[in-house]
């Protein structure tokens, strides 16, 4: 286990983290530090307890936007997905479609061929 020593509102503290994750850890506690400075320099001196809970709301408030935003991306990329099965789905189908109609068309040409072939007369019945 690796350990980060951070400071945060003037503290520091020694943080125990997975290892390779000490400059993820750090980067968190630059996070936190920049929004306690953020939030000194909209409401003053507060009291550092005050102004360290109200970072952490603001930050538990931007993830949990985060997370909505998330969970809607994700919703519409599964309608996206499922939209798109359909339009997979039609498009076989309409594949299909088109190709019994232009088998169809080939047969109907194919018999107009050979009825003219035969001057009009009606040609034998295909095999």
């Amino acid at each position: 286990m690796a350990h980060v020593v951070v400071t945060i509102a003037g503290r520091t503290y020694r943080m125990a983290c997975e290892d390779g994750e000490e400059a993820h850890l750090d980067e968190l506690a630059k996070l936190v530090e920049n929004k306690i400075l953020s939030l000194r320099e909209g409401f003053g001196d507060i009291g550092e307890q005050r102004i360290t809970v109200m970072a952490a709301l603001t930050l538990a408030d931007d993830a949990s936007i985060a997370t909505r935003k998330l969970e809607a991306l994700q919703a519409e990329l599964a309608t996206l997905r499922e939209n798109a099965a359909a339009a997979q789905e039609a498009e076989a189908a309409l594949v299909e479609k088109l190709s019994a109609a232009l088998e169809d068309a080939t047969t109907r040409v194919e018999r107009l061929s050979r009825d003219l072939q035969h001057g009009g007369a009606e040609a034998p019945p295909m095999l």
